[in-house]
């Protein structure tokens, strides 16, 4: 095993996330060779795009059954933690299936764009991976998983947006943490160490 492995879909945000690693003195390997993945201590799905084509790119690297068979700690950000479900409403994407539910498209509403893009507080009954209730982290989505069974805090825009889910050992941030200062810092900090 060796370090930790962001996940390279040819989209998003893995620059960002590389650079908040490296913030914590580690040098994270940015691949999409399967053997690095697999034989990573922790990966890191990132994801800014659209979900129809983040999966494709999932089948073209041939990364589908390596990211539904690893078994050590994985971490999806905005659209890569929306792909760890069973399936979008954007481009009608099947995801990969990991955590129960759907993806569904914000409602805008006034004074609720969408894109929510911005700052949202974080409501939990329970500190969870660094994050505690009230705490701000921002956000850049259109669509957002429906709450259920793996939802560990949530945020407010129009509907409850899970903002924290986790399903055995996938956790998802639908917020980015690489961009949510000190709270998103301490999230990554207690991924890291899980």
């Amino acid at each position: 095993m060796s370090g930790v492995a962001v996940v390279d879909l040819g989209c998003g945000n893995v620059g960002s996330v590389g650079i908040a690693l490296e913030r914590f003195g580690l040098a994270a390997a940015i691949t999409a060779d399967p053997a690095a993945i697999a034989a990573a201590d922790r990966v890191i799905l990132p994801g800014v795009g659209a979900a129809g084509y983040a999966m494709e790119q999932v089948r073209a690297r041939g990364l589908h059954e390596t990211l539904r068979g690893l078994v050590r700690p994985v971490l999806g950000i905005c659209l890569g933690m929306q792909l760890l479900f069973e399936a979008s409403e954007e481009d009608g994407a099947p995801g990969l299936g990991l955590i129960p539910g759907r993806v569904r498209r914000l409602a805008p509403a006034p004074g609720r764009p969408v894109p929510h893009m911005g700052w949202s507080r974080l409501a939990m009954a329970a500190p969870v991976l660094g994050l505690v209730d009230g705490d701000y982290v921002y956000f850049a989505h259109s669509f957002a998983a429906d709450p259920g069974g793996s939802t560990l805090a949530a945020a407010d825009y129009g509907r409850t947006v899970p903002a924290v889910v986790r399903h055995r050992n996938f956790i998802g941030a639908q917020f980015h943490p690489e961009r949510s200062g000190e709270a998103g810092a301490r999230f990554l900090r207690a991924f890291l160490a899980a």
